[in-house]
């Protein structure tokens, strides 16, 4: 036998024992995602690599642009922490923003990180002038643009505010840098010494970065149409160069004016050539999985759909193939569709809510169609959001509270529990409601015997940061327990807690300052055959957890 193949043999059954279910389960990823978790701002280096930001991965990966062979991976053991844009400097050196934390940083040549800057959080695009000038925007969390010492010896310089958001921007030819404008949709030029801004092109669904080619042409990344349009500064002429999915989020030139886009919906990295063909360097998947739901196939199906909120979009996929079924991709603009973190189905299958906390939303939406009904954005930070009785329940992080609203009238709220920590998991019944409480590792019911318990009822504590959460069939609790790598059961009478799984690569922590200590979410379903169905965040896969009598 070959040796290598002998040898990963081996590693692959270590990786499988690992995965211990207990005496009565079996485990196995059922859905594997891609191997970065959404690709953000991208340049081709001195080495003719793609070097790849990646905010909600929380690291810069290198790939090689031939063969999208993954070289190298740099995260927050390294220093780096949230990337989301970054450039190449006319010195060699990689340099790149950090919005969760607001540093511009710098890689040496000796492979050491340094801080050169350090801005208030939302630190976003860069760019380098002609002059070796390198220029910064805050957004979403502020909104300003910065002239930013690539030494890190001067302090920032704030050039001008209230600038609409920017997003990826480059300079031109004429020495302008033009950006797009999240606030009118549409493309700005701005002169960084005399502080002035007038609009450069409109007319797009979203757009998100442009970038030069050699010719000095412009090309408008519209992220919202799912289209690379080139625009002839001189004549105005304007065509659509490429039409790729919605959701690309930023772009870049090689030498040979090859145009490298990432997408941040499915991570793909995709290489277009100057006659406008595409070539997939990495390929489309789940990205960052978080809430699952299950829906029943019914009489007229053979299997579950399994739902995940994959932040960027709701993928559905096969109960038992883990192939994907259908994919409804959010929209880059606030309010078409929002980014979840958690998904939960109504009792009949027709509606799902989402919640985000980055977005501070809560959004109904139709199953069939994607298409919201309800939206909602004065929730506090929800970290997740159920159906219970024909209303909404929402987990508040902001508050430490959760909440119930009517669909009907939203607005008149009642509160079901407060004083928690990190409100998290949300599971009910028609007749009972729990909530996990992720810091205090604490398992609640809220709600039993028709009406609000007050306080809660602890049903189990002691548990390590417990995420997702859901009633199995006979009655029983399965809940996530995401500082542990576990998935246990508990008794909603005793409180008795034991393992179901454990050994599962999940509960990645979160970033400093603003990111809620569940991050991505780590959710668990219940299939109606029984299985169950759990997000791995770290290995970016959801398990399927199945009883060995159905094995």
């Amino acid at each position: 036998m070959n040796r290598s193949l002998f040898f990963a043999a081996i590693f692959a059954f270590a990786a499988a024992a690992a995965l211990a279910g207990s005496g009565d389960w079996t485990v196995r990823p059922l859905v594997h995602g891609t191997a970065i978790q959404s690709t953000n701002g991208i340049d081709v280096g001195p080495d003719g690599n793609l070097w790849i930001a990646t905010v909600f991965g929380r690291e810069i990966v290198v790939v090689n642009r031939h063969s999208g062979a993954i070289l190298h991976r740099l995260g927050p053991a390294d220093g780096v922490e949230t990337p989301d844009d970054l450039v190449f400097g006319p010195d060699g050196l990689l340099y790149w923003t950090e919005p969760f934390t607001g540093k511009v940083g710098r890689l040496e040549s000796d492979g050491t990180v340094t801080t050169i800057a350090q801005l208030p959080l939302g630190a976003n695009p860069l760019a380098f002038n002609a002059e070796g000038r390198l220029f910064v925007a805050v957004v979403i969390f502020n909104d300003a643009l910065y002239e930013v010492d690539p030494q890190g010896v001067e302090a920032p310089r704030l050039i001008l505010s209230g600038l609409g958001n920017l997003n990826g921007f480059a300079f031109g030819p004429d020495g302008l840098l033009y950006a797009p404008q999240g606030s009118t949709l549409s493309v700005v030029r701005i002169d960084v010494d005399a502080g002035t801004v007038e609009s450069a092109a409109t007319g797009f669904g979203f757009a998100a970065s442009v970038d030069f080619d050699s010719q000095g042409r412009l090309y408008v990344n519209d992220s919202g149409a799912g289209e690379i349009v080139r625009i002839d500064l001189a004549s105005g002429a304007r065509e659509v160069f490429a039409t790729l999915p919605t959701g690309v989020d930023n772009i870049t030139f090689d030498g040979e004016d090859r145009l490298y886009a990432t997408q941040l919906i499915d991570s793909s990295i995709t290489e277009i050539r100057p006659d406008g063909q595409t070539r997939l360097i990495h390929r489309p998947g789940m990205s960052i999985p978080g809430g699952l739901a299950t829906v029943p196939a019914g009489p007229s199906g053979q299997h579950d759909e399994l739902w995940v909120a994959d932040f960027f979009s709701l993928r559905a996929f096969g109960d038992t193939s883990g192939r994907q079924l259908r994919e409804l991709r959010s929209v880059p603009i606030v309010g078409v569709r929002t980014i979840p973190n958690t998904v939960a189905v109504d009792a009949d299958g027709s509606r799902f809510v989402l919640s985000a906390w980055l977005g501070n939303a809560v959004q109904v939406v139709d199953r069939a169609t994607g298409a919201p009904s309800l939206t909602l954005f004065d929730f506090a930070a929800p970290l997740n959001a159920i159906f219970f009785q024909g209303d909404l329940v929402v987990a508040e992080l902001a508050t430490g509270s959760v909440v119930r609203a009517p669909i009907a009238n939203p607005s008149q709220r009642t509160v079901l529990a407060s004083g928690l920590l990190v409100p998290a998991g949300l599971a009910a019944t028609p007749d009972e409601l729990w909530a996990t409480d992720h810091l205090s590792g604490t398992l609640l019911q809220l709600w039993g015997g028709g009406q609000v318990l007050a306080p809660p009822r602890v049903v189990a504590s002691s548990l390590a940061l417990p995420e997702g959460l859901a009633v199995l069939p006979d009655g029983d609790l399965v809940v996530v327990e995401a500082g542990a790598g576990r998935v246990s059961r508990v008794d909603p009478a005793s409180g008795a807690v034991s393992t179901i799984a454990d050994g599962l690569e999940l509960g990645t922590p979160p970033p400093p300052l603003v990111a809620p200590p569940t991050w991505h979410f780590n959710g668990v379903a219940v299939g109606s055959g029984g299985a169950l169905f759990v997000t791995g965040d770290r290995a970016n896969v959801i398990y399927k957890l199945q009883p060995r009598s159905q094995s």
